[in-house]
């Protein structure tokens, strides 16, 4: 099985899906004017990937995504430690976590009026430290002229195991060769955060964003109290049950000024990750174009950073007999 790039087009937007990492490469859609845009950093070609030139781009991170602090963790009375691969924490899975792995093409839905792709892959026990066999699915589509949709299941087998899965597409709105997002404007439906310390490990504190530079409840540009946020913004937010559709509650909605192009996320997971590039420092990624910091922002919706070690945080233990669900749809629009 090799790694290869997958299309889905519906004639309004088209995706390229890799099943390296569960990644999508490229996400062309239109601006107000009908000027097509490729709106996701990424590579060209999947080599990049498979050596390791990407920062996260694209791909789904798990088992458990974002820091597990110190990469250690009890679960039934057993103590499990993984990679240490960001300070003294296991990140996105360790080593080689799932965005580093091949996936199976279980299903691809090319000419369908709906296209879609589903990806499988097998997690062993005592892959990179976790317990437990796990399968995992992840299905992409694209149910409208104006969104896609990620769904993702994992089953244990026979071990309870943590599971966190997170899409972590880089966005620029403007386009992935544009500059910097510090023009965009967010606004995100989470109206507190999980404050971290030093090494970015949440201190188990849920706290409010009111009256802080973490304020994105009414749209807010992402540049306007950056400088107040040490290092950027890469922090959890634990978002509120507000609007929903579908069963999926609004997690944020970005606006680029230049293309007018917006992106609404749905999502059904308790916290999302906002991150802001911050550490991109020239990956030369697609037609030669090259990453400075803050060339693009991630949304990811996920379980909550190090929750498997913080009992007042909502658990990411998957039991056997259980599903772990998790379903995003990304909708794009233009002002």
């Amino acid at each position: 099985m090799a790694a290869e790039i997958y299309e889905l087009s519906n004639g309004a937007i088209t995706v390229k899906v890799s099943n390296f990492g569960a990644t999508i490469t490229s996400l062309l859609v239109p601006d107000a004017n009908g000027n097509v845009a490729d709106v996701v950093l990424g590579f060209d070609t999947i080599e990049p990937y498979q050596k390791g030139a990407s920062p996260y781009f694209g791909c789904i991170v798990g088992r458990v995504a974002n820091r597990i602090k110190e990469g250690k963790f009890a679960l039934n009375g057993v103590e499990h430690s993984l990679f240490i691969n960001n300070g003294p924490n296991s990140l996105h899975g360790g080593k080689t976590g799932f965005d580093k792995v091949l996936g199976e093409v279980a299903e691809y839905n090319k000419n369908n009026q709906f296209p879609s792709i589903t990806l499988k892959y097998h997690s062993k026990d005592g892959e990179e430290g976790y317990p437990g066999d796990l399968s995992v699915t992840a299905k992409y589509s694209l149910p409208s002229n104006t969104s896609l949709k990620l769904e993702m299941e994992a089953v244990p087998a026979s071990k309870a195991t943590p599971v966190s899965l997170a899409q972590h597409t880089y966005w620029n709105l403007a386009g992935h060769n544009s500059g910097n997002v510090l023009d965009h404007s967010i606004q995100i439906w989470g109206s507190h955060i999980t404050p971290v310390d030093d090494n970015q490990i949440p201190t188990g504190n849920i706290k409010p964003v009111s009256g802080t530079p973490f304020d994105f409840t009414a749209e807010t540009e992402i540049g306007s109290r950056i400088l107040q946020v040490p290092g950027g913004y890469d922090h959890n937010y634990k978002l509120d049950h507000g609007e929903e559709k579908s069963g999926l509650k609004h997690a944020a909605r970005v606006k680029d000024p230049s293309s007018m192009r917006v992106l609404d996320l749905w999502t059904d997971a308790p916290g999302m990750q906002f991150y802001t590039g911050n550490f991109l420092d020239g990956v030369v990624g697609k037609g030669g174009a090259v990453y400075g910091k803050q060339a693009g922002l991630c949304l990811e919706t996920q379980g909550f950073p190090n929750a498997i070690n913080q009992l007042n945080f909502p658990s990411v233990v998957v039991q056997p007999g259980e599903k772990y669900k998790h379903t995003m749809v990304f909708e794009f629009s233009s002002n």
